[in-house]
């Protein structure tokens, strides 16, 4: 039986996903950061699909310590399939316990931690699949891209950030685990009626109830792509963004833009103390 993990998995694409790959046969590792929560949808999705193979276990993005922890303990030796799934979009700013700015933590530099360290159960035909968002277009790579955004906080701006971040790591893990045919590609899902895009204002947020969450995507629609390039034949393609189902078309500005390099290796840099030799920079 093929494994499966999933972060986010108690959120409402998360959910959608772990329902997918049930349905295709896969024991599947649910994460969440509240083990409450977490293991309540586990079990609702276990009746649902009336499949077994489904367990959850914590898993908090913000902290390096805690990811270290999760790879080191969990019990599986093989990994077919890692969605990348987690989001967040805070309203206010926030740090990580190591001090980075949080959405830029818990959507990039968590996400890249958690890949780098379970490399070692990939073989050859594992599949992650990164969730990007459409405003990857907007983000951009600085020299204090990590740092805690206390002042002039504008949430899309670090949220763009955070989602370009993830595009050149699909790129970087694409060509560095090419050899081993490890396929890393990423998903946009459009813009899905899910609670990452709460306001916190009562205002703004009651007429959104109203008037837009109605004709956006549901988390079934949103999750759809995701899913859909993990668990099916897509001709070997890696390092490529899927929307709808279909590979996108990336502009050279952004697909060949000097901002990789030196996200990969400020990230490198930040994540030293918790890497191996292993999983050290190519």
């Amino acid at each position: 039986m093929k494994n499966a993990i999933i972060t986010g998995a108690d959120g409402g694409m998360g959910r959608e996903h772990t329902l997918l790959l049930a349905k295709a046969g896969y024991n599947i590792i649910m994460t969440t950061s509240k083990q409450q929560k977490g293991e309540k949808a586990c079990e609702e999705l276990k009746q649902k699909t009336q499949w077994e193979h489904i367990s959850v276990l914590q898993l908090n993005l913000e902290d390096f310590d805690a990811i270290t922890n999760f790879c080191k303990n969990i019990n599986i030796e093989q990994i077919d399939v890692l969605l990348n799934n987690a989001g967040t979009l805070p309203s206010v700013p926030k740090t990580t316990k190591q001090g980075f700015d949080y959405t830029i933590g818990v959507n990039f530099l968590g996400h890249f931690l958690l890949t780098e360290l379970l490399s070692p159960r990939f073989v050859a035909g594992t599949k992650i699949v990164n969730m990007v968002s459409l405003t990857y277009k907007y983000g951009k790579i600085t020299d204090n891209i990590f740092a805690p955004t206390l002042t002039h906080y504008n949430r899309f701006v670090n949220y763009s950030n955070s989602k370009l971040a993830l595009y050149y790591a699909t790129l970087y893990w694409a060509e560095k685990w090419k050899d081993k045919n490890i396929l890393v590609n990423c998903a946009d899902p459009g813009i899905v009626n899910t609670k990452i895009i709460t306001m916190n204002n009562k205002i703004v947020d009651t007429l959104c109830n109203i008037f837009f969450r109605p004709i956006i995507r549901t988390p079934q629609q949103g999750a759809d792509t995701m899913s859909y390039i993990a668990i099916n034949d897509i001709n070997n393609l890696s390092g490529e963004m899927f929307k709808n189902r279909k590979k996108q078309q990336i502009a050279d500005k952004i697909k060949k833009s000097p901002q990789k390099d030196l996200l990969i290796k400020q990230t490198f840099e930040v994540l030293a103390p918790y890497l191996s030799p292993q999983t050290t920079m190519k």
